[in-house]
């Protein structure tokens, strides 16, 4: 079984969206062989990036919300189940779901992960902040290269090397760990525990891709509920021993999580990257990350220092090479 490279795809969110060459993600829809119309091209932009904007207010949900992490995801996943359950009814994808054998093992165990995923994640982002937490996650890219080549014998070119050891000297540079920041933050050691569960997050994150690529006849959406629904049977447990919400505010964020976040974000995303080629999707992958940075501005008043700026930039023009399609005339729309 050989595996897609992640340089062939796209990232988003703690639950991250990709679009393959050669076969579809956990959360996509595969993208159009064909090049698209201009209509179609430019409702597909606009639907990328309006997914991309709403998932970059994720954080704010998390903090406002106030649950223990494993209570958050919880909810995440049973809202999500209901919204994409709801989603498939309407649109008659029922029979995905019907998985057998292998591949429902395949779909639960990248259900696992991504629970582990979004706890870290959600867990780091009260520790550092919501744009350094988004930001430091996206470099899972890098994992799936890293294991790629050392487990699965895939070909790296050395411009692709470079890219990587680029995009990790802009991931320290993000993190605020050699300017400062994270010394001057409000949560002391809790900043350099928070940066490292970002880490591991994306690492698991990395093992979902790994996983989704063994089985390319998963559809996305199937693969997206399967995993909204191993998480809720995993953590049905956790709001009862850690806690149910006290206040009705809270039960309004933990369903936006879900609904919005979940249900409505990768609807939109569907759509969007059925609609374009490899090269768009490469750019448009960073509206959800830069939309972090900027609401973690307007909400709390939390900037990046020059120094984590320019780490974000290394990173997004590193893992932009990484991931945009190989051969980029063959990619037409892009």
């Amino acid at each position: 079984m050989r595996f897609t490279p992640q340089w062939q795809s796209l990232s988003i969110d703690g639950m991250n969206h990709k679009a393959s060459v050669a076969a579809p993600s956990s959360l996509a829809l595969p993208v159009a062989s064909t090049a698209p119309g201009g209509t179609r091209a430019r409702d597909g932009q606009w639907l990328l990036i309006a997914g991309g904007v709403l998932l970059g207010t994720i954080g704010v949900f998390v903090e406002e919300a106030g649950q223990h992490p494993l209570v958050t995801v919880w909810f995440r996943c049973a809202f999500g189940a209901l919204a994409l359950l709801a989603w498939c009814l309407a649109t008659g994808r029922g029979r995905q779901l019907l998985l057998h054998g292998r591949a429902r093992w395949v779909a639960c165990a990248t259900g696992v992960l991504m629970v582990l995923n979004w706890a870290l994640f959600f867990a780091a982002i009260p520790r550092t902040s919501i744009a350094v937490a988004t930001v430091v996650f996206h470099i899972q890219p890098i994992w799936v290269i890293v294991c790629g080549a050392l487990f699965l014998r895939e070909a790296v070119s050395p411009m692709q090397w470079l890219a990587t050891l680029a995009a990790l000297g802009g991931l320290v540079l993000t993190t605020g760990l050699l300017d400062g920041t994270a010394a001057a933050s409000s949560s002391g050691g809790g900043y350099l525990a928070g940066v490292l569960m970002c880490l591991a997050g994306s690492f698991c994150y990395a093992g979902v891709t790994l996983l989704a690529n063994t089985q390319k006849t998963i559809s996305p959406f199937a693969m997206a509920l399967w995993q909204c629904l191993v998480g809720a049977v995993v953590l049905v447990w956790a709001p009862f021993v850690l806690g149910w919400p006290q206040h009705g505010a809270a039960w309004g964020w933990l369903l936006g999580l879900g609904v919005l976040h979940t249900g409505l974000a990768y609807v939109v995303l569907f759509a969007g990257m059925a609609r374009l080629g490899l090269g768009r999707i490469a750019v448009l992958q960073f509206v959800y990350p830069l939309t972090a940075v900027l609401v973690d501005w307007a909400v709390y008043g939390r900037t990046l220092s020059p120094v984590q700026l320019a780490g974000v930039g290394l990173m997004a023009t590193a893992l932009w090479t990484i991931r945009r399609p190989a051969n980029a005339k063959a990619v037409r729309g892009s």
